[in-house]
């Protein structure tokens, strides 16, 4: 037989691990729960019987408890019998106990100093009602004209008390608060009023466990003597101690605080009143005492909330299938925690949802009584509300409402407005006639006498000049067009759409304005300043978001425009500034921005897939595809400033995919995919900069603030409303819309005229040219950083030749790292670069002779651009791009340059090759090969085999012991790209590139003597070209010139439909 012992809480193995103290195992069966009752206990409670359980565990106490096993089990549980302890279903909850008397504490004190209301002389005042006729007069004659408290107090203390909780903040102010408020306007404080932070109900609440400065001498503490016997209420003296439940006490109403008078309260019925207290619900929903009595008692139970047994409104239901009301749950939650009243079960506050269609048909055609004396009409439940609202504007009916019982307020629905008296567009028609009533008889009078009976024109002149009189100028405008018979104007947003897309600058938009208005009469066009509000919903830092974790080393703040670039430059050794002028939008900021442009195509795509917006919150990964590429000499010759380089680089992002994880499937399904990739539209701006490509260390200065955001973005989710729900996103950054130039730049690696020839995998241009086709992908961004520590230290004391064999071409820092890829435009134009030189090398036929003279070479070009410009229309560039690549790499071109080359082998072979690329060509441009060109995928290995044997043997005097970079990538990495990534050409930076004419028109558009200011403009309407929601507005509107003019002047649309095209004309 084991003997139990018990260790008291000074000894000194009391403190020793679990493990150590093996004869004291049962220690840490009972020592959770003495904590967990002891800290209970602490409640201040209202009751007798749980101070004699204090002062009898004193007595235990104090007589040294480390006895047998009942005094330990009697210690555990506070004193109290362990038959009482078994009868859970009769016990009290303490919790709500403790929320109870916290709430009581905050009752007595203001919210915005902390102080007692009793001691501030003066009527205490509602946060959260609506301004009094005195305070609202008095704060009328100094300008404020705020309806509400919680205006003022935002205005005045600084406060936003919209978002108040009952459970921890008070509910009312005192009047000194009050006194401050009409001192300074209602717009100022002249006093040092600190507001006091609210925090939630703890066990070491600082309300109800006050810490007390005790002055008294050092040493050993003396126990407190009992309570007298004369101290205690006569009951308790006189009754013998129960053993049955705990029995509490309430204070009546109607009766003077003594203890004598308390009346004896059942368990059940103080937890009731502790959860009405949290959720004060009484006065707005119904009783379930309306309903017929004849009903069977689990029916009603069944359309009762279980936490204020009151008749359900708004009804939720959880996981456990238990139904509440939703502003009670959510009271009972916060005060609480998140789970279940009626089984406990845990929940998340967030997933909330309706019942079943059926239950609410059945609840909303409960018959009600109408608990209006002389009336006793059975009424709907979901007519209930008007039905009452009709009693209450009867004639007299204030009269009859006289009596606690005939208040028809209380069985109302719920009250939204906060007011006594319903807002008058919130009524119904038949009320709103009977409201105005004597208003409406008055102007019908003045009508007939003044204005022939035309009711309708002085309605309108009445609103016309309340309009007038708010300031309301805009809609007094479109009030008075429609009174005089013409139409309204454009959408703002439609202007702004024309006025961007038309690269309209601010001068020549206003000349257009006032153009239109004046030949036509009406204002068609927006003015500048309702564009200039139109474009804060669409640009960076209008729309609030949260990362969490918080982003590391980024600030917290959503509502930022556009910054300066240089904000994060590292000072050189020399502190000499930098020489160049940088704008830039925050790397998060702009992507929350570009995600509430994509949201309504985000809510379609869920639509489409029939899954549930309401429970798609979280699990939505975000794709990103990064391009960087300089713009070339962007000069101009207005402009003024300090004197910078005129060449330019843009960073931009494209969002290429949104998925979303949904439960129950493996694998993600995406509810939307960017369907032009490589377009300008869809590439967004996130940084300028006035610097040259080359400049490794400058660039590397600029974009690396942008870098350290990317990477602590990579490590948290953003948290975001979308669809009107609050959703968490992940985000996957790839760099992939980079040339051949910007990769070794960002990478670290030697020119593209080195000798290691590819920067996606480490032999050199030698071994390219001997093995054409069997390379794979080796090179990755921390490989290239571990090689340049070498580079830079030289572990190994070798020479420069053995050190950058060793590091393969690394010779500066990598700083962003780069998605292993290939760029499809790039490789388009450098191959057609090739071709181009073989076109010449075969019809001056090089295979023949050794080295040829630069006069020769010049001879053959020549005759190639003017065969081409015959045949082909042609006309030949001074460097290659993109157009001139898509037309000359074509079947057409390769019979016109044949023409030219003598050999019949020799043109054969030409042929085959053009054909050959022809083929792999599909595979490394189409946005999914798999599905655009199958067959040519299948093909590829063999292709590209038999083109690399055709450079080896009959062009073997060009490719013997070289290739190009390009041309290396095509045949080697293209299929293992495709097979891990499946698309090359949807990442390539052909959308960035697109976006370099874009620069150049919007600089000529927003021409400023300032280069700083220019920049900011272009970045602003560069990133207003690629919204989505304007691009939207474009679609619609652009073949609505006919509608347009219809608007201008109606007379001059013939009646016959014609082609007409929207042509804004050049001012």
């Amino acid at each position: 037989m084991e003997t139990e012992l018990c260790i008291p809480a000074d000894a000194p193995r009391a403190s020793m691990p679990d493990e150590l103290c093996h004869p004291y195992s049962k220690f840490s069966d009972w020592k959770f729960k003495l904590f967990r009752v002891r800290s209970m206990e602490k409640v201040p409670l209202p009751s007798g019987p749980l101070q004699e359980t204090e002062a009898q565990l004193g007595e235990d106490e104090a007589g040294g408890g480390a006895g047998s096993p009942g005094s330990v089990m009697k210690l555990c549980l506070g004193g109290k019998s362990k038959e009482r302890m078994e009868e859970a279903g009769r016990r009290v909850d303490l919790k709500l106990q403790e929320i109870d008397t916290h709430m009581n504490h905050l009752r007595s004190l203001c919210r915005l100093c902390g102080m007692i209301l009793r001691k501030a002389k003066g009527p205490e005042h509602e946060v959260q009602g609506t301004l009094d006729e005195s305070s609202r007069s008095s704060l009328r004659r100094m300008g404020c004209r705020a309806a509400t408290w919680p205006e003022v107090i935002l205005k005045v203390f600084k406060v936003d008390v919209d978002g108040d909780m009952e459970t921890i903040h008070p509910s009312f102010f005192c009047h000194r608060c009050w006194t401050v408020a009409m001192r300074g306007g209602g717009f100022c404080s002249f006093s040092r009023t600190q507001v006091p932070v609210w925090k939630p109900h703890t066990s070491q609440c600082l309300l109800c466990f006050p810490k007390r400065l005790v002055l008294q001498r050092r040493g050993r503490k003396r126990n407190k003597p009992l309570r007298s016997s004369h101290g205690l209420p006569k009951r308790t003296k006189r009754d013998p101690p129960s053993t049955g439940p705990t029995r509490l006490w309430r204070q009546p109403a109607d009766t003077p605080v003594a203890a004598g008078l308390r009346a004896w309260v059942t368990p059940a019925a103080q937890r009731s009143l502790w959860v009405k207290n949290i959720t004060r619900c009484q006065k707005d929903h119904l009783s379930s005492k309306l309903l017929p009595g004849d009903l069977p008692k689990d029916f009603v139970n069944a359309v009762t909330c279980q936490v204020c047994d009151h008749l359900l409104s708004d009804p939720v239901q959880l996981q456990c299938q238990h139904l509440f009301c939703r502003t009670c749950v959510q009271k009972y939650c916060r005060a609480l925690g998140p789970q279940c009243p009626a089984c406990g079960f845990l929940f998340n506050p967030c997933d909330l949802t309706g019942p079943a269609k059926a239950f609410l048909s059945v609840l909303h055609a409960l018959p009600l009584l109408c608990p209006r004396d002389g009336c006793g009409e059975w009424v709907r439940f979901d007519s209930f509300g008007d039905h009452c609202l009709n009693h209450c504007l009867e004639p007299d009916g204030g009269d009859e409402r006289g009596g606690k019982d005939q208040n028809l307020d209380g069985y109302l629905p719920v009250n939204k407005g906060g007011r006594p008296r319903q807002h008058l567009l919130s009524l119904t028609r038949r009320a709103q006639k009977h409201r105005l009533r004597g208003l409406k008889s008055q102007v019908k009078a003045f009508a007939d006498k003044e204005e022939g009976g035309d009711v309708k024109s002085v309605c309108l002149t009445l609103f016309l000049l309340a309009l007038r009189a708010g300031n309301e100028h805009r809609q007094a405008d479109e009030l008075e067009a429609m009174m005089q018979g013409r139409g309204l104007g454009l959408h703002p947003a439609v202007c702004l759409a024309i006025r961007v897309n038309t690269f309209l600058s601010c001068s020549q938009y206003h000349k257009m304005y006032r153009t239109v208005k004046a030949t036509s009469g009406r204002q068609i066009f927006q003015p500048l300043h309702t564009l200039r509000s139109a474009e804060k919903e669409l640009l960076p830092g209008f729309h609030q978001f949260e990362w969490q974790p918080a982003l590391k080393n980024v600030s917290s703040s959503w509502n930022l425009g556009i910054i300066d670039g240089l904000s994060g430059w590292t000072a050189s050794v020399d502190d000499v500034p930098a020489d160049t002028i940088s704008r830039r939008f925050r790397y998060d900021v702009a992507l929350v921005s570009a995600l509430k442009d994509l949201e309504e195509d985000i809510m379609e795509g869920l639509r489409e897939r029939g899954m549930d917006d309401s429970t798609c919150t979280s699990g939505f990964t975000v794709v990103i595809k990064e391009s960087c590429d300089g713009m070339g000499d962007v000069s101009e010759k207005h402009g003024g400033g300090p004197a910078v380089p005129e060449k330019a680089v843009r960073f931009s992002f494209t969002v290429m995919s949104i998925s979303i994880q949904a439960e129950g499937v493996e694998e993600p399904v995406t509810i939307f995919r960017e369907p032009k990739p490589n377009s300008e539209l869809s590439c967004r701006p996130l940084c300028l900069m006035f610097v040259d490509e080359s400049d490794h260390e400058t660039l590397t200065a600029i974009l690396g603030p942008v870098i350290a955001e990317q990477k602590a973005m990579t490590n948290s989710r953003l948290i975001l409303s979308v669809g009107g729900l609050l959703r968490s996103f992940r985000f996957h950054f790839r760099g992939t819309g980079y040339d051949e130039k910007m990769v070794r730049e960002m990478e670290g690696l030697e020119a593209s005229g080195s000798t290691y020839v590819c920067t996606l995998c480490d032999s050199t241009r030698a071994e390219a040219s001997q093995n054409m086709v069997l390379h794979s992908v080796t090179r990755s961004h921390d490989e290239n950083l571990e090689r340049y520590e070498i580079w830079r230290t030289n572990p190994f004391s070798e020479s420069a030749e053995e050190l950058r064999d060793r590091v393969k071409g690394v010779s500066a820092k990598p700083f962003m790292e780069t998605h292993p890829t290939l760029d499809a435009l790039h490789c388009d134009i450098g191959n057609a670069t090739e071709f181009y030189k073989i076109f010449q090398d075969e019809i001056g036929e090089v295979y023949l002779k050794n080295s040829p003279s630069k006069e020769e070479r010049r001879r053959w070009r020549s005759a190639l651009d003017k065969q081409l410009r015959k045949k082909l229309n042609l006309k030949p560039v001074m460097r290659m791009n993109g157009n001139y690549a898509r037309r000359l790499m074509t079947r057409d071109s390769v019979e016109v340059v044949c023409e030219l080359i003598p050999s019949e082998e020799r043109r054969e072979a030409l042929k085959e090759l053009m054909e050959l690329y022809l083929q792999m060509k599909p595979v490394w441009r189409s946005s999914c090969p798999a599905q655009e060109c199958p067959d040519q995928l299948c093909r590829y290995s063999y292709n590209s085999h038999r083109f690399a044997d055709l450079l080896s043997t009959i062009f073997k005097y060009r490719y013997e012991g070289k290739i190009s970079n390009y041309l290396h990538k095509t045949l080697a990495h293209v299929p293992e790209i495709v097979e891990r990534d499946g698309s090359i050409g949807a990442w390539a930076s052909e959308g960035n590139e697109s976006g370099n004419k874009l620069f150049r028109r919007f600089r000529k558009m927003n021409a400023r003597q300032s280069k700083t200011f220019e920049l900011e403009d272009i970045l602003k309407h560069h990133w207003l070209y690629t919204s989505k929601y304007l691009q939207k507005f474009m679609e619609a509107h652009r073949n609505s010139a006919k509608a347009l003019q219809a608007t201008i002047n109606p007379d001059e649309i013939p009646d016959d439909d014609c082609e007409m095209t929207l042509d804004v004309p050049e001012f």
